[in-house]
């Protein structure tokens, strides 16, 4: 744990609360703020976090986006009391579906997104994890996606994003065993981005956060959309053609070829 997780565990209520935003210039921060129970998601924090996308998203300064967690552990997934509360009940928009509505909100966002990875990471959390474009773990990390234990079929989204991020035989070995794995296993099928000491943790995070916000939004929105799309064979061809050839007239592309030739940094606007 980070001088800055010890920090924040001190200044908040142990108990914790719903996830909350901090702002500060192009970057955004959600953190996931339930340290007693290793931020286990409660129902009400997926509308939450719905909200808080939606005011990062709206919000034109910021350029990126990073997800983390208060205390020893990035999340312990959904809770699964609430869980198994509403399958009894049969609601007709129970939590999975909810879960999925979250983790796909954060896949499509229209700015890059680093997930923080603090500590473990178990569950529906790894979905939620494995949905942001970058995951930055400590290498002391863990996690286990325990579904077939636990005698769920997982959402399609998260099926479609382990198969397409990080291969069949990997996301056949992670669901159908229901095995936990170390970080170093993580960062070898591809799970974690890169991992650090916890010492490093946030120069790592910083430095990434850093280098995605200094690029261009429009041109990064854009080509995160077609990579994704490609990645879940849903690829719209002739609108990123669209996005290619209004990038080629647009003004970030002027401000990239003179900051070029001026051999300074490219100055970009907002989104």
């Amino acid at each position: 744990m980070s001088a800055q997780d010890t920090a924040l565990d001190g200044a908040r209520d142990e108990a914790g609360s719903p996830p909350v935003l901090a702002i500060d210039g192009p970057r955004a921060t959600i953190r996931l703020n339930r340290p007693r129970h290793l931020n286990r998601i409660q129902p009400e924090d997926l509308n939450a976090l719905l909200h808080l996308f939606r005011e990062v998203e709206g919000n034109p300064a910021v350029k990126v986006l990073v997800l983390t967690g208060t205390g020893r552990a990035f999340s312990a997934g959904f809770d699964l009391g609430a869980m198994a509360d509403r399958a009894t009940r049969q609601e007709a928009k129970g939590p999975g579906t909810m879960f999925e509505d979250v983790a796909n909100r954060l896949e499509n966002l229209g700015l890059p997104t680093i997930c923080r990875l603090n500590g473990g990471v178990y569950g529906g959390s790894t979905d939620l994890a494995l949905a942001c474009d970058f995951r930055i773990g400590v290498d002391t990390c863990e996690m286990i996606m325990p579904a077939a234990r636990l005698g769920l079929h997982y959402y399609t989204g998260g099926l479609r994003r382990y198969v397409s991020r990080l291969g069949v035989n990997a996301a056949k070995k992670l669901f159908l065993t229901a095995q936990r794995i170390d970080a170093a296993e993580m960062l070898r099928i591809g799970y974690l981005t890169a991992a650090v000491p916890a010492e490093r943790l946030d120069a790592e995070v910083d430095a990434l956060a850093d280098i995605l916000a200094a690029n261009a939004p429009a041109a990064v929105a854009g080509m995160k959309r077609a990579i994704n799309d490609i990645a879940r064979d849903a690829f719209d061809e002739a609108a990123a053609d669209l996005r290619h050839r209004d990038s080629m007239r647009g003004p970030e592309i002027g401000e990239g070829i003179k900051a070029y030739k001026e051999k300074r940094p490219p100055r970009f606007g907002g989104r």
